[in-house]
Order: C-alpha cells, then structure tokens, then sequence
C-alpha cells in the first residue's frame, strides 16, 4: 500500500493487536526497568487494545480516525511504557493529519504538504521529539532511543526518494538495531542480559505497519535474555510506589508541573493535550504527586500500584490460567507465548479427563479458563470442569470448536480484568472468529458436500465438508471465500506439518489481490490431517 488511509490505520491497529499479544510474555519478561516488575509487554497490550476499542466502526475521515485511537490510547495507557506510546501515537497522528489534509475528505481535497512517504518520515520524527518531550529526564537505552532511531532511518529513506513502503522497512531496521544496542548504552540492561522491553515492543508495533504496507507477514523475534553480567537486576532500589492519574489541567501548566514531579521520583511521563493529560511517576510520596496535580487541575482515575506486591504477584502461582488443547507443536509455541498451559490433542489424538485434571493442579490457580478447541474435547473440557469445581477451583469452558477460534480467544485475554469480563472477551472473540480447514479424504464417504472418494481435498467450514475438489489449492481458496463471504477484517492461516509452502502462499496472493481490505496472518501449527487451517474475524 502507498496511501495512509483510514483502512490501513485500522489495519495496522488490529495487526500490532495480534503481534502484540504474540508477543506480551517474551516482553514481559524482559523488563527490568526502570522497575523490574515484568509488566511491560502487559501495558503495552492493553494501551495499544484502549486505542483500537476507541476506533468507531463505519465510515470516518481520516482525522476522525487519528483523533480517537490516539485519545484512545491516552485514555487507556497503562505503565511507563504505555504513557510513552500514547504519546508516539497521538503526535504521530497529529503531525501526519497537518501534512495530509487531502484524507480530511470534507468535502475539499486540497493538495498535501509531503508525499506520503516523507509525511510519515516526518510523523515519525516529530513523535519521537514529542515522546522525549514529554518525559523529564529522559534516559538513553529506552524505547525512546528505538523511537528516535527509526525516525532517523525513516527520513534517510524518504529524503532518498523511496516508496512509503520502503520508508517503513527503513524504519524497522533502524528500530531494530537501535534496540540491539540499548543492552550495552543502559547499565542496568547490561548487567541482567537483557534489551529494553519498552523498545522490543515499539518494533513489534512497527514490524505491524510493515506488514500492513508491504503485504508480507513482519514475524519480529523478541530478543531472548542472554547471560547476565552483573548482579540482578531486581536488586536495584528505587521509590516504591507508580502513581497515574488523568489531569484535566491548561497546557502552559503543564511544562513546570513535569519539572515539579521530577522532584519527587523518576519516570516522569505527563503526555496529552488539549486540556487533559495522562500522567505517571514513581515515588515514594503517593499524597505529594496527587497533589501537584491538584495544584494545577483536577486529577482523576488515579491509580496506584506498590512495585513489592507487583514483583511478588509475579512470581509463583498465577491468579489465572488458561488451558489449551492444542494440535501441533507449533499451535504449542503460539498458546505457550501467549500465556497458556498446552495439552496435546486435537484430530487422531483426543485429551483425557485426566490429562485436563492433571494441568489444573499443576496450575495451583484458583481461576481456570478452558480453551476444547475442537469438538470432541468439548465434552471432555467440561467434566474436566466439574469435578475441579468440587474443589472450589473457579473453572469456564470457551466452547472453541476449532484450533484458530483458540488463538483468537487467547488474543484478548488479560489477567487483570475480573473474571467474568474476562470469559466474556474470551468468549466474544471465539464466537465472531468462523473457521475452516482443508484436508484429503482417506476413504470414500458421503458429506454434507456429496460423495467423495479417497485422494479428494476437502474444503471443511464451520467444522462441515462443504467442498470437493481435485486440489488443495482449489479447496483452500474456495473455503477462504466462503468464510469471507460473511464480511471479515484478519485472515489467519495455520498451516500443517506436512503442507507444501506454496500453498498457504497462493491462498495469501489470492486473498490480496481480492481483498485488499483484509489483513492475513500466516502461522506454522504442526497439525496433522489438515494442510491448512483457516480463521476470519
């Protein structure tokens, strides 16, 4: 795509959704500043899902757009990290709505200031400043350093006279070495053997616009810990408490009221506009950083946080799991990164009772969400549920039917959230998700599609043989129109031990030459039986 649009804004949100989530545990993990409370890729998630849940449906001009997922964000950012990535956003927004006011779609398209390449070059550029901007002792190392370097790269390629697309890998790379680098520029990174958790998640965040822009899955590898050099980083003192609050206050307050802040702690973030603020310290005075912002305006939605019960709650048992049955190795990598248990099962290779009974102890949480994601493991799923509940364990079966209604569900789940409203996300997400595979008939039988006879491909829908055909190719395309026929935003494509490359990836040409509207997705599973298994959200 060469055009920013309304259509690729919502593209990328649900894109870095789904790579977010992806993501969030390997992120997680490697946050040990500014507090080693391993919540990062938690903030990042759930700052990044307050701005997609702020986009509105049907049609918007592209200011409209802008203007809400940024407000979205700056009303739903949580940590350090989250406050720094609203404000990435919400002037990157801004500064691309001034150079291009031909998106405004009022009713007169004047001429745009950039080409949109150096727009977005200079969107970047211009976030970057305004993140550091907002930050009072900004600190080398961090995302902000991740943020600054892919604006640099970005303007480096659009001053070369490069596509919109290539600007965008100019930025990833850039973005991308920058955070190599961030191990060795911050002490505290260098002695736990880590990169900047902040800054491996703004490339993944980027890596998504990648995706969107060049048609080809950005899959970004999350840096793993290497050998720590030095003492642990959990070591580290620091204030005790994160204090975030909403400021409604007048913006030539704000400028001392930072600098004020800054006196009682560090991480000092105060990001918005327009008379409201999003603002975040540690410190070791709760009342004192409250007050400051009294001083100025009226805070509210204030929330405070004791890092030594954050750290703790971190550790040992969960206060949630989630439990899947997965098909393949590779559907267990997917659910394992997103924070679930994983059972073998699926087709050929049913879980027990037991097997179910089995994680539950293991997990020693109070909470249990069961993702079947077959039809057959239904039924096993909530026995499994009942006899757990005579032990006063909370337990819910997400009745998922199909490996990829799964992912979906996993997508959204957020420890955090209470129970139930957890299980209705969950549920939510399974339930919009339609499914299908392909597969070869082993014996000659009749279907819901006519008869078929050993060596057919099968286009399976909604768990029904509803094709017959000569190939898989033929099959899988006529599947994916099928499911897409009821409408669709993200097409993800789960493809099988044995399945030949070429086929998930003449189903990914045809779905982008036909549907330029809709985002795909490719997955390695593992499974058997089935070459491709398909999901449509």
């Amino acid at each position: 795509m060469e055009e920013l649009t309304v259509e690729v804004l919502r593209a990328w949100a649900r894109t870095a959704l789904a790579e977010l989530a992806r993501a969030r545990t390997e992120i997680d993990e490697l946050n040990v500043y500014p507090v080693p409370d391993g919540d990062t890729g938690t903030n990042l998630y759930l700052t990044w899902e307050a701005a997609c849940d702020a986009l509105p449906k049907g049609e918007l001009t592209f200011t409209e757009a802008i203007q809400a997922f940024g407000r979205g964000a700056l009303l739903g950012a949580r940590g350090n990290s989250g406050v720094i990535t609203s404000q990435l956003i919400r002037a990157c927004g801004l500064r691309l709505n001034e150079n291009l006011p031909h998106h405004q779609t009022d009713g007169v398209l004047t001429d745009p200031r950039m080409s949109e390449p150096a727009a977005f070059a200079d969107a970047l550029k211009y976030a970057a400043d305004a993140a550091y901007g907002a930050v009072a002792q900004p600190v080398e190392g961090t995302m902000l350093t991740v943020a600054r370097a892919a604006a640099t790269g970005a303007m480096t390629a659009a001053n070369d006279g490069k596509t919109l697309a290539d600007v965008c890998l100019a930025a990833v790379a850039s973005a991308r070495q920058a955070l190599t680098k961030t191990t060795e520029q911050l002490d505290v990174l260098r002695r736990a053997g880590v990169v900047d958790a902040g800054g491996a998640g703004l490339v993944v965040i980027l890596g998504a616009m990648e995706s969107v822009l060049t048609g080809q899955h950005v899959h970004v590898v999350v840096p793993a810990r290497v050998e720590p050099q030095g003492e642990s980083a959990e070591s580290q003192d620091g204030p005790a408490y994160e204090v975030m609050y909403l400021l409604d206050a007048p913006d030539d307050k704000v400028g001392d009221f930072r600098q004020s802040l800054a006196t009682l702690g560090d991480s000092v973030v105060v990001v918005g506009g327009d008379g409201l603020w999003n603002v975040h310290v540690h410190t070791d005075d709760v009342g004192a950083a409250i007050e400051h912002g009294i001083d100025i305006g009226r805070p509210h939605r204030i929330r405070v946080t004791h890092f030594a019960d954050q750290i703790h709650h971190h550790e040992p048992a969960p206060g949630r799991a989630v439990i899947a049955v997965v098909a393949g190795d590779g559907l267990a990598d997917l659910y394992a990164e997103a924070g679930a248990r994983v059972i073998r099962g699926g087709p050929g290779r049913r879980c027990s009772t037991g097997e179910l009974l089995q994680a539950i102890e293991q997990s020693q949480a109070p909470e249990i969400v069961i993702l079947p994601n077959d039809q057959d493991s239904i039924a096993v799923a909530e026995a499994a549920a009942t006899a757990a509940r005579q032990d006063g364990i909370r337990v819910a079966v997400i009745p998922t039917r199909a490996q990829v209604q799964g992912l979906a569900a996993i997508a959204v789940h957020d420890p955090e959230r209470s129970f139930d409203d957890d299980v209705v996300h969950l549920s939510a997400a399974a339930g919009q998700t339609r499914h299908g595979a392909v597969t070869i008939a082993i014996k000659d039988a009749w279907t819901m599609a006519g008869r078929c006879r050993i060596g057919d491909a099968l286009g399976v829908v909604d768990g029904d043989f509803a094709l017959i055909t000569e190939d898989l190719e033929t099959a899988a395309v006529g599947v994916v129109d099928r499911l897409l026929g009821g409408g669709g935003e993200l097409l993800t494509i789960v493809t099988g031990r044995d399945a030949d490359p070429a086929l998930a990836e003449a189903v990914e040409r045809h779905v982008r030459r036909q549907r330029k509207d809709v985002d795909v997705v490719v997955y390695d599973g593992g499974q058997d039986r089935y070459p491709l298994l398909i999901g449509v959200e």
